[in-house]
């Protein structure tokens, strides 16, 4: 049995309806605190599901603030207005609700607000130093798992963007309220739905930290996601089929950040980057080809994998790998999203810069059950185009 370390938030709460009493949910576990300030982004805010939160809160004797300028792929400017608002605010209680981004923030305004630390000194794995405010994340979407995650990215430059790696970024607690999610457009419920299946996919195969309990939270996320993802899309007042995907994305996020990502991330990164591709579709978009690349190394886990994701898979490890490939491929089509570079705006001309780009992805390469090169990396997204 090899060592390993798992850590986690400590506290989760799956229910529908739990965003609506949130302040009752919140005040036996922070009885201290006084101002809550909530994170979010622009459209989150117009469809009014903030509201009740907020009455919630302030009906259990928190003093409310709404921070609502985060955006997609936050840049540095953005995080640092946040944390100076929320000094000025005083916010002794941080609540991030809503997708990865506002999170993402939520996360750092958590650590930064009473502390001294440039954010440029905070970037990478473990420069955090000391404590951070009491924070709670609740996700409007179904895919980043951010809300029990350790990690934060922000975008640093026109197309480059860093990570902050700290045991600090694990969040209080985590609320997961399908009813928050029920105005997802089929396209985005698809493409970040995905990108949970891949977090569950590439923690089960990581080259570096695979362990048990990464592995059986992995494999329960993915039936969850798998099962529910094309009735989700089809449907998106099926409140069932959205709490369900919540659930598997958090436990696929609970995966990822003790087995982390590879080569699937490491590659859509650039896609994301330079052409301003959601996340979750980039890594739509490359995942096929990734696993293709890795069959030769990863046949065996991936043909474990498919016997959840296409139960009636069967033949050799390569032969159900093409199923879990194939699968997948369809997945995406059902849903209706983008399958090609081709339809994103990537042409034959920008491999060699996504190649490029690629290639700095190291921490996230060196997960990846096989070594990738540039040539590997740009052979990908050719077959991707």
């Amino acid at each position: 049995m090899p060592a390993f370390s798992f850590s986690t938030v400590p506290h989760i709460v799956s229910e529908l309806g739990a965003a609506r009493v949130l302040g009752e949910l919140l005040r036996p576990r922070f009885t201290s605190a006084r101002h809550a300030m909530i994170v979010t982004d622009p459209g989150f805010l117009k469809t009014g599901l903030v509201e009740l939160p907020a009455q919630s809160l302030k009906a259990a004797g928190f003093h409310v603030k709404i921070y609502s300028d985060v955006m997609a792929d936050p840049p540095e400017r953005v995080v640092l207005d946040a944390v100076a608002a929320a000094r000025q605010f005083e916010a002794d209680l941080i609540i991030g609700i809503g997708g990865g981004s506002s999170m993402d923030v939520a996360k750092l305004i958590a650590i930064m607000t009473d502390n001294s630390q440039p954010l440029r000194e905070i970037y990478g794995i473990g420069n955090v130093k000391g404590e951070r405010l009491p924070l709670v994340q609740v996700p409007t979407t179904a895919g980043t798992g951010s809300e029990v995650t350790n990690i934060s990215i922000v975008t640093t430059g026109a197309t480059t963007k860093m990570g902050v790696v700290a045991p600090q970024l694990y969040a209080d607690m985590a609320v997961l309220d399908a009813e928050l999610t029920l105005g997802l457009p089929p396209a985005v419920t698809a493409a970040t739905g995905i990108d949970a299946m891949v977090h569950a996919i590439e923690a089960y195969t990581s080259r570096l930290k695979k362990n048990p309990l990464s592995d059986g939270l992995a494999r329960q996320a993915l039936a969850l996601l798998s099962a529910n993802l094309i009735p989700a899309c089809e449907n998106g007042r099926d409140v069932g089929a959205r709490q369900a995907m919540l659930l598997g994305a958090c436990l696929a996020g609970q995966a990822f950040a003790n087995a982390p990502v590879a080569a699937v991330h490491a590659l859509a990164y650039p896609i994301g980057g330079i052409f301003h591709v959601p996340h979750g579709l980039s890594n739509s978009l490359v995942l096929p080809h990734v696993l293709r690349f890795n069959a030769p190394v990863a046949a065996p886990l991936y043909a474990e994998l498919a016997t959840i994701v296409v139960p009636h898979a069967a033949g050799s490890d390569e032969a159900r790998t093409e199923a879990l490939v194939v699968a997948m491929q369809q997945l995406a089509t059902i849903a209706g999203i983008e399958r090609t570079l081709q339809q994103v705006g990537i042409a034959e001309t920008d491999l060699d810069r996504l190649a490029d780009d690629a290639m700095l992805q190291t921490r996230l390469l060196g997960n990846n059950p096989r070594d990738v090169s540039r040539a590997d990396a740009r052979a990908i997204y050719a077959a991707a185009l």
